[in-house]
């Protein structure tokens, strides 16, 4: 089911796509969340700004830009990181 670098091979990766797919929703649906309630504390904004309004300037739209992405990025990685630890540790106990 895996080769000894941890590799998902034949049915277990096939199964695993579902899986991937719903923890890439969640951690996109936590960043967001995540992003949104930061975003309020530093700019004391409800709202985080669009990239095309001009209540923003330039430079509010690209450090929320950024920021947003850095949060996206750590959170989507941790969650599919623990999701596929989880299947692995699972497919070896059934084993």
């Amino acid at each position: 089911m895996t080769t000894p670098t941890g590799e998902l091979t034949g049915f277990a990766k096939a199964a695993y796509k579902p899986f991937g797919t719903v923890f890439g929703i969640v951690g996109g649906l936590l960043a967001g969340k995540v992003f949104g309630i930061i975003w309020k504390k530093i700019s004391k904004e409800d709202e985080t700004p669009a990239p095309l309004s001009e209540e923003y300037t330039t430079r509010e739209v690209l450090v929320a830009a950024t920021l947003q992405g850095a949060i996206f990025g750590l959170i989507t990685t941790a969650v599919n990181r623990y999701g596929i630890k989880g299947y692995r540790k699972f497919l070896n106990s059934r084993g």
